[in-house]
């Protein structure tokens, strides 16, 4: 493809390079690097006037960092003159932080700051997957391409759950009834979720759930697991009320702290998560964590922004 350049930021240069290798071209050289004093320097490598340039980071891992070096590249770029600056987000970070949660409440929007800061920076174009809550979408004035992992998770399920005609899709919570729905819609099974009450960010009290799972391998989906204290919850309270087995399927896994032995001790059958953030490290210390490659949709929905075609496509489809 002409006039396309892909950089990689340091947060995921493994699913970078999938994509430049799916697309058929060459990462383009850059350099970064922290000086003593810890300030982030990033070199282009080669020209990019006139370039259609995407520029591939993930909100995970050292996430202000990243985010710092995302936003000095994409500056780096437009003012080399590039035709226009994609930045593809495969985990938006800061995307929890989306409202204020309390009436009279001091808390920041940070999601809306971020979107901020990208378009300030220079970014002509997002394209991110499963946002936390999909009207961050509208904190931009630029376009934002939501990608969905939803028709690799259909297909994951299909080739990987032998009963899944009779399986029932559990949400872990209330907010993720929308995406279960779908989820169930297509496969033409039924749903169930649970209502949680939480104390505090991070600690489920009491779990209450709604829909029956007796003698059914129910499969949680939700978007994202951190300290994973929902879905073990959920997990042990649903083999509790009866279910046969319990697999989860989660777009971002993050396992942050003790994520990793909670999942080693509670009940699942697979932890399936796709690799929108690094999973070699998690996979070495879980046997159960799996991993959903979305390389091809996230590399098709660059083609195809390149090309001016539809990326709506992909919303219901796994690109070959």
């Amino acid at each position: 493809m002409p006039n396309i350049k892909i950089f990689s930021g340091s947060s995921h240069p493994d699913l970078s390079q999938k994509i430049a290798d799916r697309l058929g071209l060459e990462l383009g050289k850059v350099v970064t690097k922290k000086f003593s004093n810890q300030e982030t320097c990033v070199e282009i490598g080669e020209s990019v006037r006139g370039e259609d340039v995407y520029i591939v980071q993930s909100g995970c891992g050292e996430i202000n960092d990243n985010l710092m070096e995302l936003l000095i590249m994409i500056n780096a770029c437009k003012i080399a003159s590039s035709s226009r600056v994609t930045a593809v987000i495969p985990c938006f970070p800061y995307a929890r932080q989306d409202k204020k949660d309390k009436v009279g409440s001091r808390a920041p929007i940070s999601a809306k700051l971020v979107a901020n800061m990208l378009s300030v920076s220079g970014a002509d174009h997002i394209i991110t997957m499963d946002l936390h809550a999909s009207q961050i979408q509208g904190f931009f004035d630029i376009p934002v391409d939501n990608l969905y992992a939803e028709p690799a998770v259909l297909k994951w399920i299909k080739e990987n759950i032998l009963e899944w005609k009779d399986c029932i899709i559990v949400s872990p919570d209330a907010g993720g009834a929308k995406r279960v729905t779908s989820i169930a819609d297509r496969l033409n099974v039924d749903f169930a979720l649970i209502h949680k009450e939480r104390k505090k960010a991070n600690e489920v009290d009491r779990m209450v759930l709604v829909g029956d799972v007796r003698d059914r391998v129910a499969i949680l989906v939700d978007d994202m697991a951190d300290t994973c204290g929902t879905i073990c919850h959920a997990a042990d309270k649903l083999i509790s009320v009866g279910a046969t087995k319990v697999y989860a399927i989660l777009t971002h896994g993050i396992f942050s702290g003790p994520a990793i032995s909670r999942i080693n001790d509670a009940c699942f059958e697979a932890v399936v998560v796709t690799n929108t953030i690094p999973q070699e490290e998690k996979m070495k210390q879980c046997s159960k964590i799996q991993v959903i490659d979305i390389s091809m949709i996230l590399a098709e929905a660059i083609r195809r922004t390149h090309n001016g075609e539809s990326v709506s496509y992909l919303f219901s489809h796994v690109p070959l």
